[in-house]
Formats: structure tokens, C-alpha cells, sequence
């Protein structure tokens, strides 16, 4: 009886988390496929608890001899999973009630080029800079070198 609970608790706990994205269209299909991920898995937790009480309700006392409050834990279980997996389905229709206009108005771009680089000191030339550490130089022996010891 638990297995299935397991599977569909790790399933679902896997498809739940989604970094936050730029794209205003891409933005809105992720919160409708996220809209329609937590109806579902609530749906499926609600059909799991009913199924889980109804077993649990025809099954005789003196057929249970081990496992009982194994049994109530995975109906407490899923009962509380419908109402855990229906505050996230609130928390997705909010996002999509918002929608992308509050998305568009509150995010800029930064732009993608970088005019000069920053300076350590203020009025320093960005040309005193030193050449980057790991280029090649036709000065320099190919092949192996050992580490230098210390």
C-alpha cells in the first residue's frame, strides 16, 4: 500500500521545483504546465486517499495482524499531500491570474555588453592592466612539468 504513495510522492516532488525564467512565453507555458502538474497530482491524492480509506474501511480486525498504523500513516499521509499539493495549485493560478504583465513591467534586460571593465582604484588607466595569468607563450616548454615542490 505504500509503494505507490512512495513512487507518486517522489514523482511529483521531482516536477514541482522550476528555476525562475526570463522569456515571457516560455514563462507562461511553464505556469500553465505547472497550473496543470499540481491540479493533477492533487487530483491523484485525493483518489489515492479516497481508495486508501475505502480499503482500510472493508478490511476485517482480525485480518490485520501487523501494520496497522503503517496503514493510517499512509491515509494521514495523503490526506494532508491534498491539501499541500492544493496550496501549491492557489499558489500557480495566482501566477497565472498575474500573468506577464507584471513580469514584463518589473523586469529589465541587462545589457549584453560590457562597455569597460571595472577598476580597482578610481582615475587608474585600463591600460596598466596585467596580461591574464594562463595565456600561452611561445617562450614556454611544452610537453609535462612536474609540480613545483615547496
Amino acid at each position: 500500500c505504500s509503494g505507490p504513495g512512495t513512487g507518486s510522492g517522489s514523482a511529483c516532488g521531482n516536477g514541482s521545483a522550476a528555476p525562475p525564467i526570463s522569456n515571457t512565453t516560455d514563462r507562461k507555458y511553464l505556469v500553465l504546465a505547472d497550473l496543470g502538474f499540481s491540479g493533477l497530482w492533487t487530483f491523484l491524492w485525493f483518489i489515492g486517499f479516497c481508495f486508501l480509506t475505502n480499503q482500510w474501511s472493508w478490511t476485517r480486525a482480525e485480518d490485520v495482524y501487523i501494520g496497522a498504523d503503517s496503514a493510517r500513516a499512509a491515509i494521514t499521509f495523503s490526506f494532508f499531500s491534498i491539501f499541500s499539493w492544493g496550496l501549491l495549485l492557489t499558489f500557480a493560478y495566482k501566477r497565472y491570474k498575474m500573468g506577464v504583465e507584471d513580469f514584463a513591467q518589473s523586469y529589465t534586460d541587462p545589457s549584453p555588453e560590457v562597455s569597460a571593465p571595472y577598476s580597482s582604484y578610481p582615475n587608474i588607466s585600463h591600460e596598466s592592466y596585467q596580461q591574464p595569468p594562463f595565456t600561452h607563450t611561445a617562450d614556454a616548454p611544452e610537453g609535462y612539468q612536474p609540480p613545483p615542490v615547496y
